[in-house]
């Protein structure tokens, strides 16, 4: 049973920290290199995807999407996503999809002479699945050194630790008060039952 335990514990954190991952978020240091559209099938990995721009019409069949082409700081090549989150989750509200694709349309450079853009987004990168981290926002910077701080992030997860403290605190002493001193006169009782019948065989033995 201990193993079982630590296994559904182990399990349930590895899905917190996943849903964490993806829907807090990040931020890139990129230089843009090619914005476009593109009319999307959707799949198995239509989870992933979010609804249809606000006002829009919504379809489960297809829909073009913004797309925005990078490559990082560290020369890794790098594809958001671009679409609305609306009043859906995540909770980002951006409703600017079009906006923001002028935005990046307008901060294209080359190798040559590069502009460093900091790209916020949320979600993952996947080739296997095609799926895209969304872009929500972006905004130029002189280097792509700056230093980026995410204290909305830590303090999301700082409240989140406090609040499973605090459930644990009080399931602690709920269970201390009430559930352990049944379970101890349930123990009693059955070891005085058992003595009982021990000593009614006992004496029908003899």
């Amino acid at each position: 049973m201990g193993y079982i335990k630590w296994a559904l514990m182990i399990t349930c954190w590895v899905f917190v920290a996943a849903f964490f991952h993806y829907t807090l978020p990040q931020h890139d240091v990129a230089r843009i290199t090619d914005t476009y559209e593109k009319r999307i099938d959707f799949g198995e990995n239509s989870l992933f995807w979010a609804s249809a721009d606000t006002g829009n019409a919504t379809t489960t069949a297809n829909r073009d999407v913004f797309f925005i082409q990078t490559r990082l700081n560290t020369e890794e090549v790098m594809v958001y996503r671009n679409e609305d989150t609306g009043w859906g989750w995540p909770p980002y509200f951006k409703f600017d999809t079009t906006n923001l694709q002028a935005e990046a349309s307008d901060l294209r450079s080359v190798a040559e002479t590069p502009q460093w853009v900091v790209i916020k987004h949320y979600g993952w990168r996947n080739e296997f699945m095609s799926i895209f981290p969304n872009a929500v926002s972006l905004r130029a910077v002189d280097s792509p050194d700056v230093r980026i701080i995410p204290w909305l992030n830590i303090v999301i997860q700082l409240l989140f630790v406090a609040f499973v403290w605090a459930i644990w605190v009080r399931w602690r002493r709920f269970r201390e008060a009430r559930i352990d001193p049944v379970l101890e006169d349930a123990g009693d009782s059955i070891a005085n039952t058992s003595d009982g019948v021990k000593q009614w065989f006992g004496s029908w033995r003899k």
